[in-house]
């Protein structure tokens, strides 16, 4: 790690390595140098090479000189979980909410149902508590699968995988049903009436205002209440590596949400650019209206349901999604034949796919707008 210290800095800056003292500890790193556009990017870029990742930040600035620090940890190591089992309905989703709470987080998952009533499950998950590597955490978790599958768990297995385990399900576009490809994946707003069928308004409202500050521009934003709103707006504005100075966020009616943000751009100024102030209007009235995308499409005598949310360009994606779906399809007495989640880089855009194929034959003709409108409820915390 000591390498870091003068990769892309001058003879001149200074930088300060603290290593953590005990393994769940950050390292701390210090530095003290004169600013400039893109400082940040580069930073981040010189760590994320390293294998490390930023859990924490603090950076201050007069507009010369910049004092930065970084708490950063390695890469989590990733497990498979990989059990036998005998099928029966809501299973997927018990096993979910079980590594949920284990504080176990779902990387992938592969999941098959034989004709028989078996089912071969893998997740691929990182421990938060960083402790699957010991064998009390494994027998831990053993024995808590095992108390929620009961006599159904016939095999459980639990072995740290590669950190380039993600390789294998990255696939190409073409994977993704065609049917459903132009229209989920389309970074256009979508006419209201044309694009997935929601209960309520999906009106957006994105304003920027150079007038009330002297150094901020004030965007103000209202639109309707969902799950993660502030994520998705936060993301949003993390992507195209705007900075926010000031805010203020109100909910009114528990259903519309208000907020004014005062922020500059990566070199601290205002946006004055209109080209530059109308794509980020519409881009954050487009993921507003459609921060996740839902979809079913017809498999022979099966339906696939297919859920798609954008990754960040930090590579993170959405949290609990998987754990949504499953919900909402045990709520809807709905049985999974198979399911997976891989990656794909579609439209120049990289998205986090969750694709599971439902077993109900004939039944399920008269239930498709049921059952996308129930997983989209879901996910957007309207179904409260």
């Amino acid at each position: 790690m000591d390498t870091i210290a003068r990769r892309k800095m001058l003879f001149d800056d200074v930088v300060i390595i603290n290593q953590a003292e005990k393994e769940d500890e950050a390292t701390v790193i210090t530095i003290n140098c004169p600013d400039k556009t893109g400082l940040g990017c580069d930073l981040c870029r010189t760590i994320l090479f390293f294998g490390l990742s930023i859990v924490r930040g603090d950076v201050s600035t007069d507009g010369k000189w910049c004092y930065i620090v970084f708490w950063v940890v390695g890469k989590p190591d990733v497990f498979l979980i990989k059990f036998c089992c005998h099928d029966r309905q809501g299973l997927l989703h018990d096993v979910t909410h079980l590594l949920c709470e284990l504080e176990l987080v779902i990387q992938r998952v592969k999941v098959s149902t034989t004709p028989d009533g078996m089912v071969m499950d893998l997740f691929f998950v990182t421990d938060t508590r960083e402790l699957l590597h010991t064998t009390k955490r494994k027998e831990d978790t053993h024995d808590h699968l095992k108390a929620v599958l009961k006599d159904d768990l016939l095999s459980c297995e639990i072995k740290m995988v590669g950190p380039n385990f993600t390789a294998c399900s990255n696939g190409p576009p073409s994977f993704i049903p065609p049917e459903i490809t132009e229209d989920m994946f389309n970074l256009e707003l979508l006419d209201e009436n044309k694009h997935e069928s929601v209960s309520v308004s999906v009106s957006v409202s994105v304003m920027i205002d150079n007038s009330l500050s002297p150094a901020h521009t004030l965007v103000q934003i209202v639109c309707h209440d969902h799950k993660g709103v502030l994520y998705d707006i936060m993301r949003t504005l993390k992507d195209y590596n705007i900075q926010i100075s000031y805010g203020r966020f109100m909910k009114k009616d528990r259903k519309i949400c208000e907020l004014d943000l005062f922020i500059v751009q990566a070199d601290g100024k205002k946006i004055v650019d209109p080209n530059k102030q109308s794509a980020l209007c519409s881009r954050i009235r487009m993921e507003l209206v459609r921060p996740l995308r839902v979809g079913l499409v017809n498999r022979g005598p099966d339906t696939e349901l297919v859920v798609a949310n954008p990754v960040e360009l930090c590579g993170k994606g959405r949290p609990l999604v998987f754990y949504d779906i499953t919900l909402a399809l045990k709520m809807l007495n709905m049985d999974i034949f198979s399911a997976e989640i891989s990656r794909h880089l579609i439209g120049g855009r990289e998205w986090e796919v969750y694709r599971v194929l439902l077993n109900e034959g004939d039944k399920l003709c008269v239930q498709k707008g049921k059952i996308e409108e129930g997983v989209r409820k879901m996910l957007m915390g309207w179904d409260r």
